[in-house]
């Protein structure tokens, strides 16, 4: 569990009801289901149609790494690579061939295949650095549909207020009437913004901050791998890869 995001969205939502509470107003007021819909359900609908459908099923599924971080076994891998490297070392590179890949990393294994197969040491980069990029544009990509919602819920949030005043309006001549219209009106504009600041847009910055971190650590199987393959010393690769702890 990721316990900076709890206490960031615990803070920023009890700073503003403290705040309006201290102000003297009405913590009640800032409920208000007809706004609640219009800024939600705008938002998700605008975001949808410019949204490609495998990609807003996968935003929907990454959203759990805000709350619980996946883990990256950094340590773990670099063993496994210097132990692969003290096999070639000792066995050559087809010593490697026999390698369970039950419990390794799939990204490593296929790295691994290509170093049994006898590919040259660029072409195992090459291979290897385009499926980096593809999957941290494929996960980029995810990351974006929060920060498109960040942009478009305070817009979705003043088209509530203009409707609320709209409703105002119309209802001139009845004094009763004109508090609903007021209240959709300003506390749509408080969700869409709030909601934007506090909660799309963060999110989808944490999520490009965890799609780096996993780019790094596929970096460093890479480099690993690669080091392998050109019969480097272990000892030299355990240097090199320590480097991405640093």
């Amino acid at each position: 569990m990721d316990i900076l995001t709890i206490l960031g969205l615990v803070t920023g939502i009890t700073a503003i009801l403290l705040g309006q509470h201290l102000e003297g107003g009405q913590l009640s007021t800032l409920i208000n289901g007809p706004a609640m819909l219009i800024v939600l359900g705008g938002t998700l609908g605008a975001v949808m149609i410019q949204t490609p459908f495998k990609t807003f099923l996968r935003a929907g599924r990454m959203l759990i790494w805000v709350f619980v971080t996946p883990r990256l076994h950094v340590n773990e891998m670099i063993e496994q690579i210097l132990e692969w490297s003290h096999i070639a070392r000792k066995d050559g590179l087809l010593g490697l061939e026999h390698i369970d890949e039950t419990h390794i990393d799939e990204f490593a294994y296929r790295g691994l295949q290509l170093v049994v197969d006898g590919n040259d040491p660029g072409n195992i980069r090459n291979v290897l650095d385009l499926e980096i990029s593809n999957h941290e544009l494929r996960d980029i990509q995810c990351a974006k549909v929060f920060e498109s919602m960040g942009g478009y819920s305070p817009t979705i949030g003043i088209i509530g207020a203009v409707l609320g005043l709209i409703q105002v309006m119309g209802n001139l001549s009845d004094p009763s009437k004109l508090g609903d219209g007021i209240a959709v009106a300003f506390v749509a504009t408080i969700y869409g913004v709030g909601a934007a600041n506090l909660v799309f847009i963060p999110i989808a910055n944490k999520l490009k901050a965890l799609v780096q971190r996993y780019t790094q650590y596929r970096e460093l199987i890479v480099e690993g791998i690669v080091a392998i393959s050109e019969g480097e010393n272990p000892r030299n690769i355990e240097i090199k890869l320590h480097g991405f702890l640093r």
